[in-house]
């Protein structure tokens, strides 16, 4: 009965935080959109700069039902899909090497801090020349921008191993395959998720980066030939729709991370 009461009040001391929560996050956003509301009918820019929440409403209504949107989000998509995959698998395993090998990381793990805050897109036209403006170049960006975030956090994650867990491991005469499934990547679930979580924003941001840049098809190109044409609306729609599509893909990455800690 003690638990019971005790659960229930803590409960209704949780709720009044959680309802303030909500309502300072709609209060921002409806502050948010009065003010964008204002600039946009205030003259004090030019004509469809900032078109009026209305007319980019029914720019978005028009994308969402017009089925030739479809292929450009496939699109960027398969690129970042496709590239994340490729990127996170390299840099998990060359942070995995690295952490297992003082030799490997100290020859190559300066090069990866280095060239890691480095811009990627500086290496767009590299790209372009290797893969061609198609989706392999996009693949690639994304790639390169997804290695880098796992290869740092999977070898600060192996860094950050107890040396009496190895030690231990060792004394059993642990083979270097039990090493990695039974020592390593169960203390590497953290790290690891943090680093995904990193290298799918950073791979979104690439492709989209390219696809701006060079492309015949995917979100960046279509964002970039609504500005080119001046039709404002339409691409205020397409770069929330964008935003949302990363807002979801971040959150599912989210809950993933959480469901695998806790399932732990």
């Amino acid at each position: 009965m003690a638990e019971t009461a005790l659960n229930s009040t803590v409960a209704r001391r949780a709720l009044p935080v959680l309802s303030r929560v909500a309502v300072i996050r709609i209060a921002t956003i409806v502050v948010v959109l009065a003010a964008y509301e204002l600039v946009a009918r205030s003259g004090l820019l030019f004509q469809d700069v900032v078109p009026p929440i209305g007319l980019v409403v029914r720019a978005l209504i028009a994308t969402v039902l017009d089925p030739g949107f479809y292929p450009h989000v496939w699109r960027t998509a398969a690129e970042v899909g496709i590239g994340f995959a490729i990127g996170a698998l390299l840099g998990a395993t060359t942070g995995l090497f690295f952490g297992m090998s003082r030799f490997l990381a100290g020859m190559f793990n300066p090069w990866v801090e280095y060239l890691a805050p480095a811009p990627k897109i500086i290496l767009l036209p590299i790209l372009f020349l290797l893969f061609g403006v198609g989706i392999g170049s996009k693949i690639g960006m994304a790639a390169m921008s997804a290695f880098f975030p796992l290869a740092i956090t999977t070898y600060a994650g192996m860094r950050g191993i107890p040396a009496v867990h190895i030690r231990v491991a060792r004394a059993f005469n642990a083979t270097r395959l039990q090493m990695v499934t039974k020592v390593y990547i169960p203390s590497l679930i953290a790290p690891v998720m943090t680093g995904l979580r990193l290298a799918l924003g950073v791979a979104i941001v690439g492709t989209l980066l390219a696809e701006i840049k060079m492309s015949n098809l995917g979100l960046g190109y279509l964002i970039i030939q609504h500005y080119n044409y001046l039709r404002l609306p339409e691409m205020y729609a397409v770069l929330f729709l964008t935003f949302s599509i990363a807002v979801a893909a971040n959150a599912f990455m989210g809950w993933l991370a959480n469901r695998v800690e806790h399932d732990r």
